[in-house]
């Protein structure tokens, strides 16, 4: 079903910051209800949009009657183009005067433990970060040797200076500006690695805030094998893309950012291009 587009009234208090959930979602029957439901238990959270990516199974009835707002793509279109479409909504339903709702992006299959994600919004409200990021503890039965993350990892870290903890995390709360400074979104599997470097590269801070979460692992199977194997090909693209645009930023500008970076604090690698001129 199609959102009808709507721009809701102000809310009574202006100065109450409020949130919106972005869940891109397929094949997540057996899940979605359940995250639907932690994601509305968050403090600040008034809207939860799920995307339903071109799903074979009930993924939007599941989800539409836990109480989110669902939209539909019939054919699979990525997660990029999830988020993009949760955000568009989140936009026609915003308040007429006041700050736009801050994103926040959950993955389908974290079920109750989406409520632990309720620790990226602080940051972003007390102006602390643009953009908070999850980083989950270690997860049981993950079967990959750490290859995608390290290149994510290294690649941001050479291009903004950060190196962060979980580069791959999805669970991101941030502001629209920081969202509209990565738009449009990295195909695939890339649209973390390419949000981080983006926001960054924008002038804005990021910061990463352990969060007790759980989801879905892949395997050391051939499933799990050919999973990881998209993954890599998509976060190469998110890099060479940018690499190929000359997007980064000046290594002379962040310099003294990396030496003072430290894991689950703020960083912010300039203000802007204007940096570079200094």
């Amino acid at each position: 079903m199609s959102p009808t587009p709507s721009r809701e009234l102000h809310p009574d208090q202006p100065s109450e910051q409020r949130v919106a959930v972005i869940i891109p979602a397929r094949d997540e029957a057996d899940r979605i209800a359940a995250t639907v439901r932690a994601c509305r238990s968050v403090p600040r959270v008034d809207l939860v949009v799920v995307v339903d990516d071109g799903s074979t199974d009930g993924t939007q009835d599941h989800a539409r009657a836990a109480g989110a707002v669902t939209v539909r793509h019939s054919v699979t279109r990525g997660k990029a183009s999830a988020l993009e479409t949760g955000a568009s909504v989140v936009g026609m339903r915003d308040y007429v005067d006041g700050p736009a709702r801050l994103l926040l992006f959950i993955d389908a299959d974290l079920g109750d433990s989406a409520a632990a994600c309720s620790e990226l919004v602080s940051p972003i409200v007390d102006g602390v970060a643009d953009m908070a990021i999850a980083v989950p503890p270690k997860q049981v039965g993950a079967g990959g040797r750490g290859r995608v993350v390290r290149a994510a990892r290294s690649a941001i870290a050479s291009t903004t200076g950060w190196a962060p903890v979980a580069p791959l995390s999805g669970q991101r709360c941030l502001t629209r500006r920081a969202y509209e400074a990565g738009a449009p979104l990295a195909e695939g599997w890339g649209v973390e690695v390419g949000l981080s470097i983006d926001v960054l590269v924008a002038g804005m801070t990021v910061i990463e805030v352990p969060c007790d979460i759980t989801h879905r692992v892949t395997g050391n199977d051939p499933a799990g094998r050919l999973h990881r194997a998209s993954q890599y090909k998509d976060v190469l693209r998110a890099i060479l893309g940018r690499r190929l645009r000359r997007h980064r930023v000046p290594s002379k500008a962040f310099d003294e950012a990396v030496r003072k970076q430290s894991p689950f604090h703020a960083y912010r690698a300039w203000t802007g291009p204007a940096d570079s001129a200094a």
